[in-house]
This record gives C-alpha cells, sequence and structure tokens, in this order.
C-alpha cells in the first residue's frame, strides 16, 4: 500500500515508517523537514506545512492510507480531515495519547489529579480531536491511543489491545513505539476498528 505519514521525521513517525517499510508498504514522508531524512528505498519526503490546506492535500494524493502523528496543539481534526477528504483518501489513522482513555467508568486519565501539568493541554487537545472524530462519517478513521508511558523500546510483538479503558499491569502501563507500530500497521492490514478509538499495551 501507498502510506503517507504526516510528521515523519518524530520519533513515532520514523518508527511507523520503519514498520511499513518492514512490511514492503512504499511511504510517503511529510514533515516541515522531511528532505532531511535519510534516502531510504521506498520513501518519497516532502516538506510541508500542515496549516497550509492546499499543500497538504496535494501532498496526500493518491496515497492509500494516511496516518497522522501531528501534536494536537498543532492541528485540529478538521484540518487533518478536510485535507485528507480533499484529497480523495478515505482511511485516515491518527496517534492518539493516552489522556483520553478511561480508568474508571466516566473518568478520563487526564481528568485525574495525578495527571502531569505540563502535557494536560496536548491531552485535552487530544480529547477534543477524537469526539470530532467521532462525528466524521464519510472518513475511515481509527485512533490509536498508546499506554500512559509511550517511549522509544522494543519491537517484541507481544502486547495486548482495549478499547476506552486504559491497559495496565502490576509494573504500570507501557507500551514501546515499535509495538505500537506494529499495532497500527496490523490495524491498516486487517482492519478491525474503523470509526473507533483502541489501545495498546502491555
Amino acid at each position: 500500500m501507498k502510506i503517507a505519514i504526516i510528521g515523519a521525521t518524530g520519533n513515532v513517525g520514523t518508527r511507523l515508517t520503519d514498520e511499513a517499510l518492514r512490511r514492503g508498504h512504499t511511504v510517503t514522508a511529510l514533515a516541515r523537514q522531511a528532505s532531511k531524512l535519510p534516502t531510504r528505498d521506498g520513501v518519497v519526503a516532502k516538506d510541508i506545512d500542515v496549516s497550509n490546506a492546499q499543500v497538504l492535500a496535494d501532498a496526500l494524493r493518491g496515497s492509500d492510507v494516511v496516518i497522522s502523528t501531528v501534536r494536537f496543539l498543532q492541528a485540529t481534526a478538521s484540518q487533518i480531515t478536510d485535507a485528507v477528504k480533499a484529497a480523495g483518501v478515505k482511511r485516515l489513522l491518527v496517534v492518539g495519547g493516552a489522556g483520553s482513555l478511561y480508568i474508571a467508568p466516566g473518568k478520563q486519565l487526564v481528568d485525574t489529579p495525578e495527571f502531569p501539568d505540563a502535557y494536560k493541554a496536548e491531552a485535552s487537545a487530544g480529547r477534543d480531536f477524537l469526539n470530532a472524530l467521532k462525528k466524521e462519517t464519510s472518513l475511515e478513521w481509527t485512533f490509536l491511543s498508546p499506554s500512559a508511558l509511550f517511549t522509544p523500546g522494543e519491537r517484541t510483538g507481544k502486547f495486548r489491545l482495549g478499547k476506552e479503558d486504559l491497559l495496565a499491569t502490576a509494573d504500570g502501563s507501557s507500551i514501546s513505539m515499535e509495538d505500537y507500530a506494529m499495532a497500527m500497521l496490523d490495524e491498516i492490514e486487517q482492519p478491525e476498528h474503523v470509526r473507533e478509538r483502541f489501545t495498546v499495551g502491555y
């Protein structure tokens, strides 16, 4: 498949690119300075500004799938979805956050006293993004939330999937970016969460 990754130079974007290439897909890597990425077979890098709707739509055109890894304070849901629709792409996957996952009935992680103030604005914007997606009917969207601790690590292939609730073990709530990328590419190849949010963790 032809997969466009918005934010391909970031920590998550680079791992999504690696996983896509590993599986034989081609990648259009989009970012402000995508041209600084190493030249690789199967990757076309394009410098874009997400705030320029026409430029973004043009860059996405011809893709089978779009993955957005953009920070939620940098782009609203409508900025991304409008560009995807203008490009004629039907499938959109979004790298979500853990803040909107539930830790108890009616209680989301971002609303707990323990949630770090430094991440609250981004997490709240992520919740707004998800709520906007839930009203989107023309795109086949998927929002994949990581676990609370989301860092570079190992590609193990051993993880659990959930829906709306934070996944955790006795050791806490975590997922490596490498295993997260596996879950995202699994969903692209065999869609099981169309117009849904789901989560991945150990």
